[in-house]
């Protein structure tokens, strides 16, 4: 019996901003083939902001998706060709919350949904904040036009994990994350040039290609 789950064909059913949707024919172990619905997604970061007195920031924003408000990090698709990942956060960084950072880290990397998508999201830690001028500030549009930024002790916030409260799938893994690597002084944390090979090599638009 065969275990690599190679792909016999696949078939195109949508394509969007964001992702596309195909359809794999699978090999399965037994010798049979299985149709699964793929979610080709461009990817995403997420920053987890820490202030000197271990304050998080968080932004909130509508989720159409969810119908509600959802307590998130400042994140955002890999959705501009060629540029790199970090630049891609401190530009998310800068747009949502108004800040930028001197000190930059690689937290944790998620496949955040693989029953369905290739969906992966690098999140940093980002210190070292500093304020965005107002008059530098982004003009939000859509959804973001009325994100609100606040920040919350990270402690709060693992509380608000295991609440409940805090629902945001990359949110709530950063947050445990980082509560960790505090315990541990931050040591192990990799930099900014760590490999990320669960990225999607995507490119907006539609189609393959080299993106990072």
């Amino acid at each position: 019996m065969s275990d690599a789950f190679g792909v016999r064909g696949s078939r195109h059913v949508f394509s969007g901003h964001a992702f596309e949707v195909r359809v794999d024919e699978v090999e399965m172990p037994d010798g049979g083939v299985a149709d699964r619905d793929i979610i080709a997604h461009l990817g995403a970061v997420g920053v987890l902001a820490l202030d000197p007195d271990d304050n998080v920031t968080i932004v909130r924003q509508y989720r159409p998706a969810v119908r509600q408000y959802l307590l998130e990090l400042p994140a955002g698709l890999l959705d501009v060709a060629g540029e790199p990942a970090l630049e891609t956060a401190k530009r998310e960084l800068y747009e949502e919350a108004g800040l930028a950072a001197e000190d930059w880290q690689v937290l944790i990397d998620l496949h955040t949904s693989p029953g369905m998508s290739d969906e992966s999201i690098r999140v940093y830690l980002a210190r070292q904040l500093s304020a965005v001028p107002d008059a530098e500030r982004f003009q939000a549009e859509h959804e973001e036009a009325t994100m609100t930024v606040q920040s919350y002790p990270l402690d709060e916030l693992v509380g608000m994990a295991l609440a409940g409260s805090l629902t945001n799938g990359p949110a709530v893994a950063a947050v445990l994350a980082a509560y960790a690597a505090r315990s541990n002084g931050w040591a192990g944390l990799r930099p900014v040039t760590a490999p990320w090979p669960a990225r999607p090599d995507r490119v907006p638009g539609g189609g393959d290609g080299d993106a990072r």
